[in-house]
């Protein structure tokens, strides 16, 4: 040891700050510096105590449009898709209680079918596979022996049907992407 240099002893309140203080992002120099401890003691003790530097997260950019119009237009978008929501929930509630299908949107008649299937009467089953008749594509829905396809199966068949449909809605214009669905 070098006998001309006293040792330098550090309580552990010291060391709990540096580590705080590292543990925050400081850097260790500076940390070495504020407290007068030795650099490589300070990296001695962060291997042997296994510090953990908290994860650095960036701040959020300001949109282009400043905060009160992003808030603006987002309330606008969350209102819109509430009430959007809220619509498709009235027609499938009316559809699921016995009302028409025809008011039941496409993407979800699958579900209402299966849905009115197990909680109506046969009845009303017998008359949704009637009513399916009308559209050639909608008998691939129920098994030669009357029953309805699983939900799965039912929408696979729903969206095959309505390719041209499902393509416009999703964006895709014509000659992209081919294979969906």
């Amino acid at each position: 040891m070098d006998e001309g240099r006293p040792r330098k002893l550090r309580s552990d309140d010291t060391w709990d700050a540096v580590r705080r203080a590292w543990e925050a992002g400081e850097t260790g120099a500076s940390l070495a510096r504020r407290y007068d401890v030795g650099l490589a003691n300070l990296w001695r003790r962060r291997a042997s105590e296994r510090w953990k530097r908290r994860e650095a997260v960036d701040p959020e950019p300001e949109p282009v449009e400043g905060w009160e119009r992003y808030a603006q237009r987002k309330m606008a978008e969350f209102e819109y898709r509430r009430e959007e929501t809220r619509l498709l929930a009235t027609k499938l509630a009316e559809a699921m209680q016995g009302g028409p299908l025809e008011q039941a949107p496409l993407w979800h008649l699958g579900f209402v079918l299966a849905w009115r299937a197990t909680y109506l009467t046969p009845e009303a089953a017998a008359r949704d596979r009637a009513w399916a008749g009308r559209y050639g594509w909608t008998s691939a829905l129920w098994s030669e022996t009357g029953w309805l396809h699983p939900l799965s199966y039912v929408d696979a068949v729903t969206v095959q049907a309505n390719r041209d449909a499902w393509r416009e809605d999703a964006g895709l214009p014509a000659g992209a992407a081919e294979s969906w669905p």
